[in-house]
């Protein structure tokens, strides 16, 4: 049963995914028809994440009420249904007002199958769950491509679109009698509670710090590149921009890539060593963005910083339930701060691109890498204090 329930949580990690990218890859056609600024686009991006971040910083509580198979359900029914309401909308407020819904399910539905992967199955699996997300980021597109490219409008394809999650949210209600059969875990302590430590108190433990430090660099890193890569490689390497455009698609098979070979050696390694394996090649990834290149060695550059950077989260959340223990509480405040790292990068970008120059944001990434190594040896070495301590009591 638990391998079927597995099955499930694959699924409703796409439907997580579906959301994630539909929105900027039909927007040209919407601002057109809406007649409103090409900016505008940030505002609603902008209320998505941040409708993710305060549901993480809350998951916790009302997962422990409802229980995560509770919560998946009506979460990616939530998510379907602002899906459907964006294919009906007149007007930009419109679309900024489902936005918010949209965000609260994805956010919740993030801590919660996060945290039961991690506490119920194996590091590999983890790795892989993350895998089934680029699944869903990448079907969106192709599925509004095809309906822009058939000569029906967007509003068509976020049908589709919805058609898809509304599908992914009947198999999420129709498990729900799989998840009492399979028996897992919802939390750390083996059972559930409603009463949930406070994300300002976990805030205020060191572990907690550097494990936010971690996940926001990491997730700053990996939009820095989503946003504003295709710009650094025309402006900065002279690159065309369909070839630059093309880096980024690199960059993002290497992200995948980077998870799904982290699943395999998750077998070999510890989590932990997967996770400082990612960062050396990461770093050998941007130290190759810093030399003046064409296309091949700047495709090999962004196939690295993705492959480097995919494992860090899965390895980071799966190790969460040793860390911490209330998982459930810990997870809701790192999605938030990945959520944090996804929301602030782009526009710190955006900064420098105007003030200093497009060319300068390779800096950026490396200021962001040197905050994720630093933190990560802090944390290790956090981690081997607190077992010296727990022998020297043995």
């Amino acid at each position: 049963m638990s391998i079927l329930l597995l099955g499930v949580i694959y699924i409703a990690f796409i439907g997580l995914g579906i959301p994630d990218a539909v929105f900027g890859s039909v927007w040209p056609a919407i601002h057109t028809d809406f007649g409103v600024d090409v900016s505008m686009a940030t505002a609603v991006t902008m209320t998505t994440t941040i409708g993710s971040m305060l549901m993480s910083l809350v998951s916790a509580r009302i997962i422990k009420r409802l229980g995560t198979a509770r919560v998946t359900a009506i979460c990616t029914v939530l998510t379907a249904s602002a899906l459907y309401g964006f294919s009906v909308s007149d007007g930009i407020v419109k679309m900024m007002l489902l936005a918010l819904p949209l965000g609260l399910g994805g956010g919740c539905i993030d801590a919660a199958l996060n945290n039961y992967v991690a506490v119920n199955y194996r590091a590999s699996h983890m790795s892989f769950l993350h895998c089934f997300y680029g699944v869903g980021v990448a079907a969106s597109p192709y599925i509004m491509s095809l309906a822009l490219g058939s000569s029906t409008d967007w509003r068509q394809g976020y049908r589709t679109v919805f058609f898809v999650q509304a599908s992914i949210a009947l198999v999420t209600i129709l498990s729900l009698p799989l998840w009492r059969l399979a028996g897992g875990k919802e939390a750390s302590e083996a059972k559930r509670s409603e009463t949930s430590t406070s994300p300002f108190i976990l805030l205020k433990q060191k572990r907690m710090l550097l494990c936010c430090a971690v996940f926001t660099s990491s997730c700053a890193i990996e939009m820095a590149c989503c946003a504003y890569g295709s710009s650094f490689l025309v402006f900065a390497r002279g690159l065309s921009e369909a070839d630059a455009a093309m880096m980024i698609s690199v960059c993002y098979a290497g992200l995948a890539s980077g998870r799904l070979c982290s699943g395999f050696l998750s077998r070999r390694l510890q989590p932990d060593g997967i996770v400082l394996l990612g960062m050396s090649i990461l770093c050998l990834g941007l130290l190759l963005l810093l030399i003046p290149c064409g296309g091949l060695l700047a495709g090999i550059a962004m196939f690295l910083i993705g492959f480097g950077n995919g494992p860090i989260f899965p390895n980071m959340v799966h190790l969460t339930p040793k860390r911490f223990e209330d998982s459930q509480a810990a997870m809701g405040v790192e999605m938030t701060a990945g959520y944090a790292g996804v929301l602030g990068s782009p526009i710190i970008c955006g900064i420098i691109a105007r003030f200093v120059g497009v060319e300068n944001i390779v800096w950026y990434l490396l200021v962001l890498f040197a905050l994720l190594v630093t933190s990560i040896l802090l944390l290790r070495r956090d981690e081997s204090q607190a077992s010296q301590k727990n022998l020297k009591k043995l």
